[in-house]
């Protein structure tokens, strides 16, 4: 069967949060998706893992750590979600993505093997478009010899499909309000759920954050006897700039972090990898050095955040932010990067379960001018409730026809210097297939 038979029997799959209309939520068992891996021959177990949970920042975590250690020769697979332009983005073996070939391979297999187990009662239903992923991805790394695998759990934790591993360490990055619909309305609540990928007498590598979130992983910790390590010695002196090298020492040496990510918040997600590979070299036996937590450092690539491309003589920088711990960090890092005066427009759109007018309050007051572009999705928020939160903001703002048109709008406004996409990763991801297909044309 074909790929692209594949990616269309994937779309129709239940997705995580949202059943068809009219129909009941789908509830989530990890023992179903252990019977399905059980059946597979248990992937799982057949590669050493790290696991990392948060609301924002464990992918550019996950994806650091996964390049200081293929930079440590230590063959690696990397697993993220969601994706930006094609879903094979997600499974990652020392940075290639999963090839259209064995996608579609593993797809069918899995997607066989499931349709028998429920016709015979061993399972209640079929898998999840996530979950059928995540196997595929267990499959991958078995099958290229994987040693360590870097995951990024895809929401919450403790009834995530990744959480089916025994993780070597795990990571809990900074937690904020986010999905409260399911993991709870408090950052308490939501926290006791990222604490869920915590193992008896293992490890956990986090920074100090809100204290309601402190507090329920150190309760969560203690129950479990999980040794706790903070990665704030791995962070920059007060006052260091975002865009700054600078040292923390590390393994008994000094590193110099130089890395590709931009903004003062990706300190914080970079102390956190060095936290979780400095674990792995010093009490699971991988061989990190120094030198290869540098080299990765600087060899990260993780796109759509605070990522700058030029076109035109024209500045356009895509940020996947999309709840508003990460507007706020959006915010704060155009401070440094705009120039003063400089005229900015902001491109945005957003998911109907994130908080748009809080959104709105945060982004658009900072732009000269805000237009709106539909996302091909069925859980984008509708033109009306983006306008009605813009009116709230005092802001005047144009609604495009599609991305394609907001895109060529400010693509042909002379006047324009600098374009932020920001508000989804589905709009990040489709106006990044937009920038590179113009640019391939000019060349």
């Amino acid at each position: 069967m074909s790929y692209a038979a594949a990616i269309e029997l994937l779309n129709t799959m239940t997705p995580e949060l949202y059943s068809a209309p009219g129909r009941p939520r789908r509830k989530f068992s990890l023992d179903e998706f252990r019977q399905l891996l059980a059946s597979l021959g248990n992937p799982e177990q057949g590669f050493q893992s790290v696991l990392i949970a948060g609301t924002n920042g464990k992918g550019s975590t996950a994806a650091t750590l996964a390049s200081i250690l293929s930079c440590s020769g230590v063959r690696t697979g990397l697993y993220t979600s969601p994706h930006l332009e094609r879903v094979n983005e997600r499974v990652r073996v020392d940075g290639t993505e999963i090839s259209d070939k064995v996608f579609s391979g593993l797809f069918f297999r899995i997607q066989q093997l499931a349709e028998k187990m429920v016709a015979s009662s061993q399972l209640p239903h079929m898998p999840s478009f996530f979950e059928v992923l995540t196997a595929m991805a267990f499959l991958h790394f078995v099958g290229e010899g994987v040693q360590v695998a870097v995951l990024e759990v895809g929401m919450g934790g403790r009834l995530d499909a990744t959480n089916t591993v025994n993780p070597l360490v795990s990571v809990i990055t900074d937690i904020s309000l986010d999905h409260t619909e399911w993991l709870g309305s408090t950052i308490a609540a939501i926290a006791k759920e990222k604490a869920g990928i915590l193992r008896k007498n293992g490890t956990l590598v986090t920074l100090p954050q809100h204290p309601e979130a402190n507090q329920a992983l150190g309760e969560a910790a203690m129950e479990l006897h999980v040794r706790g390590v903070s990665a704030a010695e791995y962070m920059p002196l007060f006052g260091v700039e975002a865009t700054s090298t600078y040292r923390v020492e590390a393994l008994g040496s000094t590193v110099e972090v130089r890395s590709p990510l931009r903004g003062a918040h990706q300190q914080r997600n970079l102390a956190l990898a060095i936290g979780a590979a400095v674990e792995l070299a010093s009490n699971h036996g991988i061989p990190i050095t120094v030198e290869s937590i540098a080299t990765g450092l600087e060899k990260t690539r993780w796109p759509g955040r605070l990522e700058e491309v030029f076109l035109q003589g024209k500045k356009w920088i895509l940020d996947v932010a999309h709840n508003p711990a990460g507007a706020w960090a959006l915010r704060s890092a155009l401070s440094s990067i705009c120039r003063e005066g400089q005229r900015k427009t902001l491109i945005f759109s957003c998911l109907r379960d994130k908080p748009v007018r809080e959104l709105a309050q945060i982004l658009f007051p900072i732009f000269d001018r805000v237009m709106l572009a539909p996302i091909h999705s069925l859980r984008a928020a509708g033109l009306e409730e983006l306008l009605a939160a813009a009116r709230e903001t005092g802001c005047v703002v144009n609604a495009a026809d599609s991305l394609e048109s907001a895109m060529q709008q400010s693509m042909e406004d002379s006047q324009e210097r600098l374009v932020v996409v920001s508000g989804s990763v589905y709009l990040v991801g489709e106006a990044r297939s937009w920038l590179t297909s113009a640019r391939g044309e000019q060349e």
